[in-house]
């Protein structure tokens, strides 16, 4: 134990000796996670933004007008007016994820086809193909304008003319004999409603009544529902945060196992290994300190990135015990991942960089970077094969999404088993090497 302990304290003394390794393994993460949680959602406090939108009105008439309106006043929306050329310009350029073109007589012929679906008008919307998810989200916010804005020129009881033409275009179209009676039939009926409401106006308007109905628009077909939004975890409130220091964190503390891995090659090429192994410590005792060493170094950064990140960004740690051991089993198992990579490693540069390429992609798929559930699916069920992906899901669990201990249980589990394998491999390897 004397021997044991000398040498990880001899380890931890050289780690904290070098300010390059400590920056590199404490503030970088510090500054990308708090880049990547800006893009997540930021913190608790954080609203939505809105999309920016670019609108061409071309159509003055009053179901053109009443478009354009709508959009600008929509909640999600940030619209800016522009003209045509500016408008492909300006999403050419990025500056716009999309723009819509209202063309010139597009309310008439909406309202026109509302019923008949003849001679049906057509929006114009440029996108960036960057961002092409804006899109499906405009159109749908477009389509509930038009709706409105057109569904109401067609009921409105003060121009009868839309449902005139309407008539007129059923009359001549190539619809079946039934479907075209019935449809003749509503809009009769509709035109009848419409001309005795403004035979009423005008009677009460003549007579000196203000009829108030008569004065106002008709509001058209709208959604016949509203949403509440409630967001829903165990603990606190979504923090951006939490997920982008859990994922910088464990991949900057696996650069840092690289990093023990490759001090030991480069203490077997020096000859310092040799001289190690000659003193009256076993193998297992000098593998064991340098890996305890490593998973000390490691549990104390991850303890220091979420200190900084509860300080600074308001991340919550629901369940303490849950995040400690999640976090000691993460650090016993980067130890293992830097033995293995000493053990299987030829020389230090090729070591480095399949390492380098091994732990990028255990990063990106186990969530650290972008959440796994944006994966595909079959994606989602692969990577439940990696530890990292165990790691980052952990520790969202015992920050924002404030479960107990009872779900860090099968990360850990799966954590120290990683750990377990990595070190039998690597001590296996070590030995059969001293053998020979």
């Amino acid at each position: 134990m004397t021997a044991l302990i000398a040498l990880i304290r001899k380890d931890v003394k050289l780690y904290l000796r070098d300010k390059r390794a400590l920056m590199m393994h404490l503030l970088m993460p510090v500054v990308l996670a708090a880049f990547f949680g800006s893009l997540f959602g930021g913190g608790p406090e954080a609203n939505t933004s809105k999309v920016e939108v670019g609108l061409v009105v071309l159509d003055q008439s009053d179901v053109g007008k009443q478009i354009a309106d709508g959009l600008q006043a929509d909640s999600a929306l940030k619209v800016s007016l522009l003209d045509a050329a500016a408008a492909q310009t300006q999403v050419r350029k990025g500056k716009l994820p999309v723009a819509v073109v209202i063309p010139a007589g597009f309310g008439q012929r909406a309202a026109d086809a509302l019923f008949s679906g003849i001679d049906k008008p057509s929006l114009t919307v440029y996108y960036d193909p960057s961002q092409s998810t804006m899109l499906a989200m405009v159109k749908g916010l477009l389509t509930q304008q038009v709706m409105q804005a057109s569904s109401a020129a067609a009921f409105s009881f003060k121009d009868s003319s839309v449902t005139s033409k309407q008539l007129a275009q059923v009359a001549s179209s190539d619809l079946a004999a039934d479907d075209k009676a019935q449809l003749s039939d509503f809009l009769g009926s509709l035109k009848k409603y419409q001309d005795q409401r403004a035979a009423s106006a005008h009677k009460q308007q003549a007579e000196g009544k203000a009829d108030v109905q008569a004065d106002q628009k008709p509001a058209g077909m709208s959604v016949p529902f509203s949403t509440r939004d409630e967001a829903l975890s165990s603990g606190p409130r979504y923090n951006g945060y939490a997920h982008s220091f859990a994922g910088m964190g464990v991949q900057f503390i696996l650069f840092m196992g690289i990093d023990m891995g490759i001090s030991i090659l480069l203490a077997r090429r020096s000859g310092i290994w040799n001289r190690l192994m000659a003193a009256p410590v076993t193998l297992t005792t000098v593998l064991l300190g340098r890996g305890l060493s490593g998973a000390l170094i490691a549990l104390g950064l991850m303890c220091a990135l979420f200190a900084c990140a509860m300080l600074i960004f308001k991340v919550t740690i629901s369940t303490l015990a849950g995040f400690l051991i999640l976090a000691i089993s993460f650090a016993l198992m980067t130890a293992a991942f830097g033995l293995l990579i000493a053990a299987f490693g030829k020389t230090p540069e090729a070591a480095r960089g399949m390492a380098v390429f091994a732990t990028m992609i255990m990063v990106m798929l186990g969530g650290a970077w972008v959440p796994s559930f944006i994966f595909p699916e079959w994606m989602q069920q692969v990577t439940l094969a990696i530890p990292t992906r165990w790691a980052v899901d952990g520790f969202d669990a015992v920050t924002w999404r404030g479960l107990g201990l009872d779900a860090v249980l099968p990360p850990v589990a799966v954590l120290l088993g990683f750990a377990l394998a990595f070190a039998v491999l690597a001590i296996w390897k070590f030995r059969r090497e001293a053998q020979q």
